[in-house]
């Protein structure tokens, strides 16, 4: 299951997605992602009300709290990543490119995944944090679970990119490599598939 360092011969590009450059995508990416977020708020706040985010003694507390959770966002991301790029080293990867656009970060790599290894790398992610972030969610006082239940919200409905990717080419023949730069991925395969 290493990844390759070149095409094999006879493999052609049967499908590319860049979520920079395709609105349409990125749009439904993003609607991808609200879809995920908002059943996600609704469960949470059956769990504990969202009310408790709004108990504190202090300003200062009600501060801290907020500091938590757009500061654990940030790191987040930055971790999310990392794994990303931990998951491509195991697949052999020698060198991984890490950035950000803007509006996103990435970890990218001009390595070719096939198809299991990039179904992985995309998904390890949201399982390493979202196991984390619920241990973490379970550990903490009511008055703090929506502090880190917003981290675990960016964690499901952040990865809506990776979970699109996923499933597009889990229908897509078994012999795929996957090139993922990180700004954009091509997929090829030695099979005869039209361009999507």
């Amino acid at each position: 299951m290493k990844c390759k360092q070149s095409l094999p011969e006879g493999y052609c590009e049967i499908y590319s997605v860049n979520l920079q450059k395709d609105k349409k995508i990125a749009v439904l990416v993003n609607f991808l992602a609200l879809v995920i977020a908002v059943p996600l708020a609704i469960i949470g706040h059956f769990i504990v009300p969202i009310s408790t985010l709004y108990q504190f003694e202090s300003l200062k507390e009600y501060i801290l709290k907020v500091c938590v959770i757009l500061g654990g966002i940030v790191v987040y991301m930055i971790l999310h990543e990392l794994i990303h790029g931990i998951t491509m080293k195991i697949f052999g990867t020698r060198k991984v490119k890490y950035g950000f656009t803007g509006l996103y970060a990435y970890a990218g790599s001009d390595d070719y995944y096939n198809k299991k290894s990039y179904i992985i790398i995309a998904l390890a992610p949201i399982v390493v944090w979202g196991i984390i972030i619920g241990i973490i969610n379970l550990l903490v006082p009511d008055e703090w679970f929506w502090s880190v239940y917003f981290i675990q919200i960016a964690n499901l409905s952040g990865a809506a990119g990776d979970l699109f990717v996923t499933f597009k080419f889990l229908k897509m023949p078994k012999d795929i490599l996957v090139r993922d730069s990180g700004i954009g991925m091509t997929v090829y395969s030695a099979q005869s598939v039209t361009k999507n």
